[in-house]
């Protein structure tokens, strides 16, 4: 069994990731550490999990397990990894997004491989320490990569995606409480977000010349899950062909799958699938993109890097279903 430590385990990405995991036939839960819940059981904090586990939170940290999920804070996890010391052999996975850009993947010894399997699973696989992707770049490179691969990203790129609440964490802020936040619509970093460097990244490894804006506007939903993301941008060639490079791109991807019909939130929902469809219209190639941004968007993706480490199928502790209704 795959011994698994949690650090930062209160949030809703760990909720997630616990979900998952308690339910994983490879993997034994050996620690979730906490500093501000040790010696609360789990499921005080996370009251779906009762009667799933009886684990408690600890402020304590077993060095040795196989393998090491970083739920924190966006720019966190450098400064614990600095202050804590693992086995050589304890493979991490990082949540935020400390390692996702080339020039910071190398780090104490440590090399960080990019952590999106439909775009270099076989790095992972050999892999020791992941930089597990952002919910909204995971969403928009998975609509994007198969024209870069052909070299087909010639020109501006537009994209307008929307995210549920708990994209935003469990902490109540100004823009996330309930009260502001239901039967309400807005935008935020508008062409600032901070994962269009890590799309923009993923993008020029397969379309080495790529240089074009991306005009990328960030929305906050009234829902709690799922992302709902549409792009578009200038294509010489028909639908059909988009459509056939699409479904040959993501022939062999395990949870990525391209719809000839439209698409809607509920049918990704507690699941780690990306569901694609692709449209033309106008000269524009119309590409709309769902996840749920806590499972495939994060603990998902992360359990799924974690099985391709460790040599299990890649669907092990993932076979989900959506709520149709």
């Amino acid at each position: 069994m795959i011994q698994v430590g949690i650090i930062g385990g209160s949030g809703y990405t760990a909720g997630e990731l616990l979900r998952l995991l308690v339910h994983h036939p490879e993997v034994t839960l050996n620690f979730v550490y906490s500093t501000t819940n040790a010696g609360n059981l789990i499921h005080e904090q996370h009251p779906d999990l009762v009667g799933e586990t009886d684990l408690s939170f600890t402020n304590k940290i077993n060095p040795d397990v196989d393998v090491l999920f970083l739920c924190l804070g966006h720019g966190r996890s450098r400064s614990f990894l600095e202050e804590h010391t693992f086995s050589s052999n304890t493979r991490i996975i990082d949540l935020g997004n400390d390692f996702r850009l080339d020039k910071d993947q190398n780090f104490l010894g440590k090399k960080f491989v990019y952590g999106l399997p439909e775009l270099q699973k076989d790095k992972i696989k050999s892999a020791n320490h992941i930089a597990n992707p952002g919910c909204f770049a995971t969403a928009i490179q998975l609509g994007l990569l198969p024209l870069a691969s052909k070299g087909k990203l010639n020109d501006t790129i537009h994209v307008n995606a929307t995210t549920g609440s708990t994209g935003a964490g469990v902490m109540p802020g100004g823009t996330t409480h309930f009260s502001w936040r239901d039967n309400n619509f807005s935008s935020y970093k508008v062409f600032t977000h901070q994962h269009l460097g890590e799309i923009e990244q993923s993008l020029q490894q397969l379309q080495g010349e790529f240089e074009n804006p991306i005009f990328f506007i960030p929305n906050r939903g009234n829902f709690s899950k799922g992302i709902y993301a549409t792009m578009y941008t200038k294509y010489e060639g028909s639908e059909q062909e988009a459509k056939e490079l699409y479904k040959s791109f993501y022939s062999d991807a395990t949870f990525t799958i391209v719809s000839d019909q439209e698409i809607h939130l509920k049918q990704v929902v507690n699941t780690n699938k990306c569901i694609l469809h692709i449209s033309k219209k106008n000269g524009m190639l119309l590409i709309t993109s769902v996840i749920d941004n806590l499972i495939k968007g994060a603990s998902g993706q992360a359990i799924h890097n974690m099985n391709l480490m460790f040599g299990l199928e890649e669907k092990t502790g993932l076979e989900l279903k959506a709520s149709a209704f």
